[in-house]
């Protein structure tokens, strides 16, 4: 954190929270889509190898999957491949829900003027009919992929966040549910929040270098002052 000078406080960190199993319980629609994606170009992967590459970029996800198979892929094949995930992942969006606490714990930051962004790597449309439910202020930032030139698990949407915020890095927390959200937080010099919400193992987030992991929102929200944010 910020060392104050005399007089002031201890700023309050400000929350950079990811998306997709984070806030809404949607990683499983993205591997069903994925998987879809996947299986109609004649491509077979196990919906547990997709899961593994939930939370980083598409572009990175196929190349990664396809170099594992040995075969080549060029950036247009790619970019089609994101787009027939994106129409087949738009299906599935009525039945996405928010995690348990979500809103109430935006609603709580936001009543006690405590700053927080949603940084994510989702095309825009997808996340702004995702996030509609949640009546998220206006004030408060929803970076997408759009507004950064690379995804996750580099760390350009939480860094953008930040400054969308007036916020330094070093007075950031992420929280995310995989270890790609993880390591974004570690090479942006933040401290990252593991949720299990998203499939991801305590052990998996803690060894990627969580500071600490809890259950859902709900749980993270209980427990606020454990990641320096003090009860009002």
């Amino acid at each position: 954190m910020t060392k104050p000078s005399a007089g002031e406080k201890t700023p309050m960190p400000a929350l950079l929270f990811d998306l997709d199993g984070t806030l809404m319980d949607s990683n499983y629609e993205h591997i069903a889509a994925w998987h879809e994606v996947f299986r109609s170009k004649g491509v077979e992967i196990p919906n547990a190898r997709i899961h593994r590459c939930v939370g980083m970029s598409g572009k990175l996800m196929v190349r990664a999957i396809f170099t594992e198979l040995g075969r080549n892929i060029g950036p247009r094949k790619i970019e089609q491949l994101e787009e027939l995930h994106k129409r087949k992942f738009g299906k599935r969006l009525p039945s996405i829900r928010t995690l348990p606490g979500a809103r109430e714990l935006l609603k709580d930051l936001s009543r006690r003027g405590i700053k927080w962004a949603i940084a994510t790597g989702g095309d825009p449309e997808s996340v702004k009919r995702m996030i509609e439910p949640m009546h998220i202020p206006a004030k408060a930032p929803v970076i997408t992929a759009d507004h950064v030139e690379k995804a996750k698990p580099d760390p350009d949407v939480f860094l953008m966040a930040a400054r969308r915020l007036d916020v330094e890095m070093r007075d950031c927390i992420v929280v995310g549910d995989s270890v790609w959200d993880i390591l974004g937080a570690r090479r942006a010099k933040a401290l990252g929040v593991g949720l299990l919400c998203g499939g991801y193992s305590a052990a998996e987030l803690e060894q990627a270098g969580a500071y600490r992991v809890y259950k859902d929102p709900a749980d993270l929200h209980v427990h606020l002052a454990e990641i320096g944010i003090q009860p009002a």
